[in-house]
């Protein structure tokens, strides 16, 4: 059985966010799957098979940590959509059925891929007590980003500090259910980023994600309204990091980014 790792959100090797990839006839049982997952021990394994035409979708798709199954994946679709369009599974945007609903991705003239996702509804709560020393730095403004992720998405002083972060993980994982998104306005938009973000995910077995799609479906919305633009750039500012190109359309968002493959092998069981 063929597996490939990806990384996605980048154009280059060792950068982005990596990603299992496997095609399938169908879905094993879950702790197969499960245990593939453990076994790539990437923030995500995306497996997905091919479904009967005519329908809504083209594929069906899941995604798991080396922990638990996820409702939605940002970097795991881009990087399934990836190995579909350049082995020639598929052909054209690609419709994959989800957790979260029908996703699409759409493959541009440039070589990246377009994801059409749900966008978070942000609703502003209050910054729970301790976050700040979980965190290591003072929330300016929280939001909850609803049921597809269960994040909170807090928002800091700059640029600098999203950058200097070195949260407790352990402590950060009472906070959401998934974990936490910190961000920024840039410093410098013109090294060709908006805002900058970091993903903190302890409660699904990610410490750090490197780069987040999922994220920017609640980071396109919030930083949109505040720079009064639906076209942003957003740099995840993580060791290996990555550019997520969003547009916001109302109830949709477009996460658009590149993808490359460094891994092509051969799973035995």
């Amino acid at each position: 059985m063929r597996i490939r790792i990806v990384d996605a959100f980048t154009d280059r090797p060792f950068a982005g966010n990596p990603a299992g990839v496997l095609l399938l006839d169908s879905f094993p049982d879950d702790a197969w799957l499960q245990n593939v997952a453990v076994e790539v021990n990437h923030a995500e394994t995306a497996f997905t098979h091919p479904l009967p035409a005519g329908g809504e979708a083209d594929w069906a798709l899941r995604w798991f940590t080396p922990t638990t199954e996820v409702a939605l994946c940002g970097h795991a679709t881009l990087a399934a959509a990836h190995v579909l369009l350049t082995t020639g599974a598929h052909r054209g945007p690609v419709r994959f059925t989800t957790r979260s609903g029908v996703l699409v991705a759409t493959p541009g003239d440039d070589g990246s891929i377009t994801l059409d996702f749900p966008t978070a509804p942000l609703t502003p709560v209050a910054a729970p007590n301790g976050v700040t020393e979980a965190l290591g730095a003072e929330p300016l403004a929280t939001f909850d980003t609803g049921p597809n992720t269960g994040d909170l998405l807090i928002e800091v002083a700059d640029e600098r500090t999203v950058l200097g972060l070195a949260p407790d993980h352990k402590a950060l994982a009472r906070y959401s259910k998934r974990g936490i998104i910190t961000t920024a306005r840039a410093e410098d938009p013109s090294q060709g980023y908006d805002f900058v973000s970091r993903c903190f995910f302890p409660n699904v077995g990610i410490d750090e994600d490197p780069v987040t799609g999922s994220a920017h479906t609640a980071l396109a919305p919030f930083w949109s309204e505040r720079l009064g633009r639906t076209t942003l750039t957003g740099l995840q500012a993580s060791p290996r990091s990555g550019l997520v190109r969003t547009e916001l359309r109302g109830e949709r968002t477009l996460l658009t980014g590149h993808a490359v493959t460094v891994v092509d092998g051969e799973l035995l069981v």
